[in-house]
């Protein structure tokens, strides 16, 4: 019977003694702390771009009715996969404390840059004990990535995450991360019972926290069982914790896990974009696929090597089947070779080696942090870049605060595009939502109405229907003032933008 490799092999306590090269031990370290202080002042900024307005939404809707929130973004009746158990403490925590949304989505960032790089240095400590591997691994999860900007939620490029470090999927991922580590001690040693159900009942908090986070984790917990190879013995311990995990799915009370398998078309032609530009976009993450070779040959079953084979293999059926949500395991092949990457620093064997791989390590992560320089805008805000970093700077969006006078919670608003995923942010609803609803049976009529309401040629009488069949008390628009004898301008914007009253 194979018995489960040591924690780290035997190449790297020559590696770790602190003779080798203590500058080469603390450079990592610093640079490392420098981007988590990085982090920390977007995390004050908190950008606004992507998904924000829907996190903010979900919590606004738990802070009034924790039990019965409805829909999100519109005035309906309907679950939401966005009512995690995550969002739900959230929504705890505003509703307790009295605070904004966007305190508590500040809070959330916090909780999960924390979870994050705790569940980092925790996973990696199961594949080497050398003192750098933590702070180069954390480098390299970040960095190498590509020239051409990605940003994705559950993606650990460094615009990324400094988009979305608020997002549940980075509170997903530190688990993930945890989880990792916590999998793999537990099959290096004998845990109990307790453990494993404990293993199962995370496994599906990070599924239930964010779903496409949480296949990721799945494939990475697949590849720790199938490196380990555990004893027949163990195996009904990790029937039940799994067992326990799909018991948490169907139990949680918000919305029905299981319903998103039969999810529609829509989130195939979002996510068509992960597989453009590919090459451009993670080219520098070649350099651990490189790196998974010697690892491959030291062991035939090393956990990193699998869980790079299992997210490749998922991420290149999507692309060939046209289900191109499944490109959202991409970090599922990324994460891996990043680690690897890191790794070969310390375990490449002889000094000369590790030597020239750390040069080559360090020149991809310089080349990886100035395609992604702009990120600094996040921290310091665009007019304090110099052009060339401007350059890579992702526009951030504007709120809404200018119609918050006037609007109040639950108040319908005729939005479209842009406006329509930022409103629901402070409070009120929108006809149609900004963001696809499988959970929306009548989503379509929804966006019809709005289009057609929009459309200069439809008939006032049409329009005036429009606004009475979904209660609608204010609309916003971009153009020149509206001859409706039913709409009152109240306020002007940023952009041209006219916030009009519905009158009575």
């Amino acid at each position: 019977m194979r018995t489960a490799p040591p924690e780290a092999p035997s190449a790297d306590a020559a590696v770790a003694r602190p003779s080798t090269a203590p500058a080469g031990a603390y450079a990592p370290r610093v640079a490392a702390a420098f981007l988590v202080a990085l982090l920390l002042l977007v995390v004050v900024r908190l950008p606004w771009a992507g998904d924000l307005g829907m996190h903010a939404a979900t919590i606004q809707r738990l802070r009034h009715s924790l039990f019965h929130p409805g829909n999100p973004l519109v005035d309906a009746d309907t679950p939401s996969p966005y009512y995690s158990p995550w969002m739900v403490l959230l929504g705890c925590v505003a509703r307790a404390g009295g605070l904004s949304v966007f305190v508590v989505l500040r809070l959330a960032a916090l909780a999960g840059l924390t979870l994050l790089a705790t569940g980092v240095w925790r996973y990696v400590r199961t594949l080497s004990a050398h003192r750098a591997a933590p702070a180069l691994a954390a480098l390299s999860l970040v960095l190498l990535w590509g020239t051409e900007l990605i940003n994705w939620s559950g993606f650990l490029s460094l615009n990324s995450l400094a988009l979305t470090v608020s997002y549940p999927s980075v509170f997903a991922l530190g688990l993930a991360f945890h989880h990792w580590a916590w999998l793999t001690r537990a099959l290096r040693t004998a845990a109990g019972w307790e453990v494993w159900l404990g293993l199962g009942a995370l496994w599906a908090l990070i599924l239930l926290c964010h779903q496409f986070t949480g296949v990721v984790a799945t494939l990475g917990g697949l590849a720790a069982v199938l490196a380990a190879r555990p004893p027949r013995a163990l195996w009904p311990r990790l029937g039940a914790g799994a067992a326990l995990g799909l018991l948490v799915l169907w139990l949680w009370p918000y919305y029905d896990f299981f319903a998103l398998f039969s999810a529609g078309d829509d989130l195939e032609e979002v996510h068509r974009a992960l597989y453009e530009e590919f090459l451009g976009r993670y080219w520098l993450a070649l350099l651990g696929v490189a790196a998974l070779v010697p690892r491959w040959r030291r062991d035939r079953r090393d956990p990193l090597v699998i869980f790079f084979l299992l997210g490749a293999l998922m991420c290149a059926a999507g692309f060939v089947t046209g289900h191109y949500a499944w490109g959202r395991t991409l970090p599922a092949a990324l994460v891996p070779a990043q680690l690897a990457a890191a790794l070969e620093v310390v375990h490449s064997g002889p000094r000369t080696v590790r030597i020239r791989w750390a040069w080559v390590l360090g020149g991809a992560l310089a080349l990886g942090a100035w395609a992604q320089a702009g990120v600094l805008g996040y921290a310091v805000g665009r007019e304090a870049l110099p052009g060339v970093l401007a350059a890579g700077y992702t526009r951030t969006w504007n709120g809404y605060y200018w119609i918050t006078p006037y609007v109040k919670y639950g108040d319908v608003v005729m939005a479209r595009d842009l406006p329509s995923r930022l409103i629901p942010a402070y409070g009120p609803y929108t006809v149609a939502p900004g963001y696809p609803d499988f959970f929306l049976p009548d989503e379509s009529r929804r966006e019809w109405a709005v289009r057609r309401y929009y459309t200069r040629r439809t008939p006032e009488d049409v329009r005036r229907d429009i606004l009475r069949t979904y209660d609608v008390r204010w609309v916003v628009d971009r153009s020149t003032p509206r001859r409706d004898p039913e709409l009152r301008v109240v306020t002007r914007g940023p952009d041209g933008q006219i916030l009009y009253a519905v009158t009575p």
